[in-house]
């Protein structure tokens, strides 16, 4: 009878969207370490936080983080075009690099490039656990680059009998798939080892080829009751080819760009007591960014070969101590050393910076009615001097069922190596200073039900000041710290399990921004134009997911995504452009055939469909977002954990 009501919800999805805010069906109520950096239930932390299960994400067949991070409250996920094409996350309003992102506790986001953003295109969800998504400032913790929100993703580490999949994939634009995983482990000692491929032919009709291969690790160790360390790994190594200019014309037969390069991180704890814990996290990630245009046959309209190579290194060492305190309260003490270094051809020399940091945090206990965070940290950067940021929010219960949350916080943001040093078509500027934030919310959220049902509203308000602007005229430099911009709205999300089978899932967003002071261009184009809005960003935007779970170890799922209008740039007559609204709906299907018994494997068969209604949008003026995919895969499931 559980299949009837899901055929009902599923089918009634995409008539009740209407701007609602995405919000997954893969949300969860765990333990959660990133919005504190020690262990906190959900439903006690005072700043707004998302988890999405790595597996629910692989019965949904969803392959990449971005598309995970669609369905996150107040995200917004802007892809060029293709597979491998530039992905950027936009927080709450705040720049696309405002959002730290980690890998086990290891900084991804490098001090290169133009603007420094993290490129979501190649970060695959074949080997996640868990996604931690904070939203809000977070640089008390984690120092620059977390002013809108941190993700962090969790890769698994086995459990039980040794156990592995292999798994295979193909779809629309000739996309296929590979991948391998196997782990297992003890209370004492866990690994996991995990490898994938993936590749597609582009929705151009030439040089739009894609491959990504990724090798990830983990492993974890117990000598004994008090000591623990985890050894985690990732390499990756993508290439994309696309023929279009800034405009979106397609002009070259072999322009392309690659990034590899590989991460690692170490994690100790030991329990000196049975009040304080001492934890040291060592971190080291290197990483190759290249790019080339050359004429290449008569077809070909480039007439700027071009080509660049960069390498850019960071390392970091953090140890903290962590003291309980009344109760189940914690206080941590902190120190943390960064080094980056960045060589290669855009740059006017190879460059390097050491930045070194104290904080220290309170966190109360959770299980009071009145439960709160207080965090400070002080940074002192040898190119940028002192900078001193605190944060603090306060969770209360007014019965069983409502909480009160509310924080305030304030962030910060170093400019790249880019954009102090470049050097050739662009000129970097060394005076520049840090980009900062102000942040303030407030939310109320309520359960019925029995719990079954969950609603949240949250305001948010954020002033940047300091923003880097680009300008392109012939000028000594071509970065400067002039604008400012605010972004404030509202999100309102809720949840609701039915039978135990069926979860559903909706909100909306309503999000203003402004540019509060001017930038350095007063062209059609310029970026900041006081009293305009910032561009790619949704005033309206929202989803209405379901997911239901069917007999014979079956589910069924559907999202549908609504991004309103939102303001960008025309490169083609240089103007500014307004984008229409879309609806983009995914709907996607699972089912283990057989389960693994003795030495026979299982079968586990996917289905997902993306954009099912095969509209036709774009999320960057002149850029074609992908139309209807359909995607067919299976994995082969050895032993059981």
């Amino acid at each position: 009878m559980r299949v009837m009501p899901c055929a009902l919800l599923l089918v009634a999805s995409p008539f009740a969207l209407m701007g609602q805010q995405p919000h997954d069906t893969t949300v969860l109520k765990p333990v959660v370490v990133t919005a504190t950096r020690v262990p906190i239930p959900l439903d006690a932390v005072p700043h707004a936080i998302t988890v999405l299960s790595g597996d629910a994400l692989r019965d949904q067949g969803i392959r990449t983080v971005a598309e995970a991070l669609r369905t996150v409250p107040g995200a917004n996920v802007v892809a060029t075009d293709s597979y491998g094409s530039v992905t950027s996350l936009f927080v709450r309003g705040g720049e696309s690099d405002h959002v730290k992102v980690l890998i086990d506790g290891v900084p991804q986001t490098g001090p290169s490039g133009p603007g420094g953003a993290y490129d979501f295109a190649n970060l695959t969800t074949d080997n996640i656990e868990r996604i931690e998504i904070v939203r809000g400032p977070v640089s008390t913790l984690y120092g620059s680059d977390a002013v809108t929100g941190v993700v962090q993703i969790f890769t698994r580490v086995g459990r039980g009998a040794t156990h592995g999949l292999v798994g295979l994939e193909g779809g629309t634009y000739g996309s296929s798939g590979v991948s391998g995983w196997v782990g297992g482990g003890t209370e004492r000692a866990a690994y996991s080892l995990a490898v994938s491929s993936f590749s597609s032919d582009g929705v151009y009709p030439f040089n739009n080829h894609y491959r990504d291969r990724v090798l990830t690790g983990r492993t974890r160790f117990r000598p004994d009751e008090r000591t623990d360390a985890t050894l985690s790994f990732r390499y990756g190594d993508a290439m994309y080819h696309f023929p279009t200019d800034g405009a979106g014309d397609t002009v070259s037969n072999n322009q392309h760009q690659l990034e590899r390069g590989p991460s690692v991180g170490i994690d100790l704890g030991r329990a000196l007591s049975d009040r304080v814990e001492g934890r040291m996290t060592a971190t080291w990630q290197r990483s190759n960014y290249q790019y080339a245009i050359a004429p290449n046959g008569p077809s070909d309209t480039t007439t700027f070969p071009y080509s660049s190579s960069d390498w850019v290194t960071r390392a970091g060492l953090d140890g903290r101590t962590n003291i309980r305190v009344m109760g189940r309260g914690v206080v941590t003490l902190g120190a943390a050393f960064d080094r980056e270094e960045m060589e290669g051809t855009t740059l006017d020399a190879a460059r390097s910076r050491n930045d070194g940091a104290l904080y220290g945090q309170l966190v109360t206990a959770p299980e009071r009615r009145l439960n709160a965070t207080l965090g400070v940290r002080l940074d002192d950067n040898e190119r940028f001097g002192r900078y001193a940021t605190y944060r603090a929010g306060a969770s209360l219960r007014l019965d069983a069922r409502t909480r009160v949350i509310a924080s305030l916080g304030t962030a910060f943001k170093e400019p790249t190596f880019y954009q102090n040093f470049a050097t050739g078509f662009v000129h970097g500027n060394p005076d520049l200073r840090p980009e900062h934030a102000v942040s303030w919310e407030a939310g109320l959220e309520r359960t019925f039900d029995g719990g079954t049902v969950t609603t949240r509203a949250t305001y948010f308000d954020q002033h940047f000041r300091d923003l880097i602007d680009y300008n392109g005229a012939d000028t000594a430099v071509n970065y400067f710290n002039v604008p400012g911009s605010l972004a404030r709205g509202v999100e309102v999300t809720g949840t609701a399990e039915i039978g135990g089978s069926v979860q559903i899932a909706l909100g909306y967003t309503f999000l203003h921004t402004a540019v509060t002071q001017a930038g350095t261009g007063t062209g059609p184009t310029a970026l900041f134009v006081p009293g305009e809005p910032l561009i790619r960003r949704p005033e309206h935007s929202g989803s209405l997911a379901t997911a239901c779970r069917l007999p014979m170890r079956s589910g069924v799922s559907l999202t549908a995504l609504y991004t309103g209008e939102r303001e960008d740039l025309d490169f083609a007559t240089f103007t500014r452009a307004t984008l229409p609204p879309y609806t983009r709906i995914d709907v996607a299907a699972h089912s283990d055939v057989r389960l693994p018994e003795g030495a026979a494997p299982g079968l586990t068969l996917t289905l997902r469909v993306e954009n099912l209604l095969d509209h036709a949008y774009q999320e960057i003026k002149n850029f074609p977002a992908r139309r209807r995919n359909v995607f067919l895969g299976g994995e082969l499931r050895f032993g059981t954990p």
